[in-house]
């Protein structure tokens, strides 16, 4: 009798998968030419990218590095190439990079903002990557703003420490008052306290302390202040400040006092129905007129003042944004763990509004920053402002893209950074598994 089984016995042996499926060409096959409209358009963008390259690459890397001016860059390209068509003249950024970067900052104290921009990343470093940099440097992190503002204009290091002080003398009142008054009521106290010191009590100390012991930089005036340090300086500020600042308004929108919350919707609602640059003129021009006589207002603090609360009324929307996203249970189970409302805020309600609103929060860091451009149209000397600056040298008269292309190269990679770490950010975050 003949076998009729038809399972086979035995393995037949693995076979190599076609040349097609892997390797470069698979990858070619399934995502550049999977079909003839992905071939059409994949040969289309080939072309597209060709004729960009083919004019970039001779403009950025067939240029010239050195020259003292725009038409000694030009004979040099037509005795070299024959034409300076097509060919950057990067002389001017060669000969006024330092001026681009620092404005008229004295070349003799260059050393104080680049150690400011040092001790930034170092005092961000436990804050952005908490679980690879020691906490220890959160030290730094405490002390920079105090820092900064004394390497950047000088001065006697006793108003620096004064005005540490008045912060330190408000924190211990809200340390061990809170018991006693309760959080609202020793945070009002702390205010307080603070406030008086650096009205009454701070100018005596530093009097006292610089005729004991004298110590100071050389102070620079704010009118040298200019180029991309100004606007990293206005950035890092009102990024620093607009996010704390946001949060209290956010809250205060939600709020069920009627005052509070009144308040808080005029202040976000007219901040964004207002253009920055209208905020700039005011700042610039229109402030000194309800100050009194005599009084010496730095310009760069009142352009920070308004860029602040400027990114402030709009980040104050991001988080209201992700609060309005969490679900109602989050804020029961806080009620039902026994928590008050601050202590529900700051451990179960804030820290998950603030993860969904991350890349809004991001989104709008990066536009206050691209946004500090706009000083330069009240007088102030940013990147954009010298490039006014320069072209007003009979020598680098008429030159245009090599400037800009420069400054968009710097706005580039800080602005990136940013979006990189937030897309980072996110994934730390994440807990869906997926």
């Amino acid at each position: 009798m003949s076998d009729l089984s038809f399972v086979r016995t035995e393995m037949l042996p693995e076979k190599a998968p076609p040349a097609s499926e892997i390797g470069i060409v698979g990858w070619l096959r399934h995502n550049l030419f999977s079909g003839w409209v992905n071939s059409i358009l994949t040969i289309i963008s080939l072309a597209a990218i060709y004729g960009v390259l083919s004019v970039l690459i001779p403009y950025v890397f067939l240029s010239v590095w050195n020259a003292e001016s725009l038409n000694e860059c030009r004979e040099i390209m037509n005795e070299t190439w024959g034409s300076s068509h097509g060919h950057a003249c990067w002389a001017v950024i060669n000969e006024r990079w330092l001026q681009l970067l620092f404005g008229f900052y004295p070349p003799e104290f260059y050393w104080r903002p680049i150690l400011s921009l040092v001790l930034l990343v170092v005092a961000l470093a436990p804050i952005l990557y908490s679980d690879r940099v020691s906490s220890k440097l959160l030290i730094v992190t405490a002390l920079y703003p105090f820092i900064m503002p004394w390497l950047m204009w000088g001065g006697s290091v006793w108003g620096t420490v004064s005005v540490a002080f008045g912060f330190v003398a408000g924190y211990l009142v809200l340390k061990y008052a809170t018991e006693a008054l309760g959080e609202l009521f020793a945070m009002i106290a702390g205010a307080v306290v603070a406030i008086v010191w650096w009205l009454f009590i701070a100018g005596m100390f530093v009097g006292a302390m610089d005729a004991i012991l004298p110590i100071a930089l050389e102070t620079v005036q704010s009118r040298k202040f200019g180029g991309f340090m100004l606007a990293i300086l206005l950035g890092v500020v009102a990024i620093g400040c607009s996010l704390p600042i946001g949060i209290v308004l956010a809250l205060g929108r939600q709020s069920h006092l009627p005052i509070v919350k009144w308040l808080c919707v005029c202040f976000i609602e007219f901040i964004r129905g207002v253009p920055l640059i209208t905020l700039l003129f005011v700042a610039s021009l229109l402030l000194n007129i309800f100050l009194p006589p005599g009084t010496n207002f730095d310009i760069i603090l009142r352009v920070m003042i308004m860029v602040t609360l400027f990114a402030s009324a709009y980040m104050a929307e991001v988080i209201r944004g992700g609060l309005a996203a969490l679900p109602r249970g989050q804020y029961e189970g806080a009620d039902s763990l026994g928590l008050d409302y601050w202590q529900s805020q700051r451990l179960i309600i804030m820290p998950q509004a603030l993860k969904i609103s991350i890349p809004g929060i991001v989104s709008t860091f990066i536009g206050v920053f691209k946004d500090t451009t706009l000083v330069s149209i009240i007088g102030l000397f940013d990147v954009i402002g010298l490039t006014h600056a320069i072209r007003a040298d009979t020598a680098w008269n008429g030159i245009y893209w090599e400037l800009f292309a420069f400054i968009a190269l710097l706005f580039f990679i800080v602005c990136f950074s940013m979006s990189r770490y937030s897309m980072y950010l996110e994934r730390k975050l994440r807990t869906d598994h997926k």
